[in-house]
């Protein structure tokens, strides 16, 4: 019998919740959970804001733990390895977008909390190919965001074939934004962050941007002209777009 936490209506309150997996397909593997972060996506989720969620609803999609059982063809996995889960739980593994390790994009994807109950449990039940082996030093505590906010910023460096001698350019110091600061610093990037907020202007000069500027000073986007090789937007608000695509180079990029 697994243990989670649910909500069993709309806005509803977060209460333990008891269910049984059901036998284990030969392709899956079953986590035992360490932690779970959460996400925007959970809130959203649990409000049912894109109408589709199921009730009971278990939330947690950035889940650190490790192989407690595995189905009979999963051979990359050891009982016990220490491994993450995110957004995705399954994929179909035979179209083009998965043949081409885009699983990400592969029409028939399944989520970890969408039709399925996610971390906020004892245990998490995934397709192998969906899950991802963890060094042991990592620490578990912190890691869970790297499924989810992690990679979701640090795609686009592969995607676009970003350089260390980039200049790269990111809207908003928040849950993504903060990852993706401190991936670009470490990729050797030379670092700007847009922000509004004179806090987060500190906090982004402290995890290591190289300069700051101020979205509510026209002249300072102005003096941006012509400079980011790719901007990485992870604020949902309307912005003048206009004025920051004018901050990239010819060939520069806008990721959202």
């Amino acid at each position: 019998m697994i243990k989670a936490y649910a909500a069993f209506e709309a806005d509803g309150k977060i209460q333990p919740f008891e269910y049984e997996l059901g036998l284990l397909a030969t392709h899956e593997v079953d986590i035992a959970i360490e932690h779970c972060g959460i996400c925007h996506s959970d809130l959203s989720m649990l409000h049912n804001d894109w109408g589709i969620t199921q009730y009971p609803f278990v939330p947690g999609h950035e889940i650190i733990g490790t192989i407690a059982a595995k189905g009979a063809h999963v051979h990359n996995f050891q009982l016990g390895q220490r491994v993450g889960l995110g957004w995705h739980a399954g994929y179909c593994m035979t179209c083009h977008s998965c043949m081409s390790g885009d699983h990400n994009l592969c029409a028939q994807a399944e989520s970890t909390i969408v039709n399925r109950y996610g971390g906020f449990a004892d245990r998490v039940r995934a397709n192998a190919a969906s899950v991802v082996a963890l060094p042991d030093n990592i620490n578990t505590q912190t890691a869970g965001p790297l499924f989810c906010a992690g990679i979701t910023v640090f795609n686009p460096l592969l995607q676009f074939d970003i350089q260390p001698t980039a200049k790269v350019a990111v809207i908003g110091i928040g849950g993504l934004g903060h990852i993706a600061l401190q991936f670009l610093k470490a990729w050797g990037c030379r670092v700007t962050v847009f922000t509004s907020s004179d806090d987060k202007k500190k906090e982004a000069l402290a995890l290591g941007a190289h300069k700051v500027l101020n979205t509510y000073n026209p002249a300072e986007l102005g003096a941006a002209r012509n400079q980011f090789d790719l901007i990485l937007s992870t604020v949902n608000v309307k912005l003048d777009w206009n004025a920051y695509i004018a901050t990239l180079r010819p060939k520069g990029r806008l990721h959202f």
